[in-house]
């Protein structure tokens, strides 16, 4: 007897602890911006060895207000997002309708192919966008070896 209220006192627990946890879901603003991306995968395609390693991702706000882009992170250090110490992505506001430019940079010192995600947090109804860049950099040139002088 001892168990079976035991058993009952524990599943009414845990149903009562459960149904604790569930938090309703925050309305959805029908007039949150949101990005379009041209591409989700920029395609490098096969680069030279320390060739320039800048991309662009076109994104388009195709919400009904301002569209304001927080953050952009690469995947690892071999992914810069800031372009020669000034950030790749819009620092104002992109309005309703109009395209902006988000610049990542691949290290291109790193031969062999790559596969890296971009992080893009914004003010938009998917608050935190993925998107990739992949391709291949090729083998650094040979260096030349030394000629002996012929006397």
């Amino acid at each position: 007897m001892k168990k079976i209220l035991l058993a009952i006192t524990l599943i009414l627990g845990l149903g009562m602890i459960g149904k604790a946890q569930v938090v309703p879901a925050e309305p959805m603003d029908p007039n949150a911006p949101e990005m379009k991306f041209e591409t989700e995968v920029l395609d490098y395609g096969t680069v030279k060895y320390d060739a320039n390693g800048v991309r662009e991702f076109k994104v388009k706000n195709v919400g009904k207000s301002p569209l304001t882009i927080t953050s952009v992170q690469g995947q690892c250090g071999c992914t810069a997002t800031t372009i020669d110490g000034k950030p790749g992505w819009p620092q104002e506001p992109i309005l309703p309708g109009k395209t902006a430019v988000i610049k990542v940079k691949y290290d291109t010192k790193r031969p062999g192919p790559f596969e890296k995600n971009v992080t893009i947090s914004s003010n938009s109804k998917e608050p935190s966008k993925v998107v990739k860049i992949k391709g291949v950099v090729e083998s650094a040139p040979a260096t030349p070896a030394a000629v002996p002088d012929a006397k």
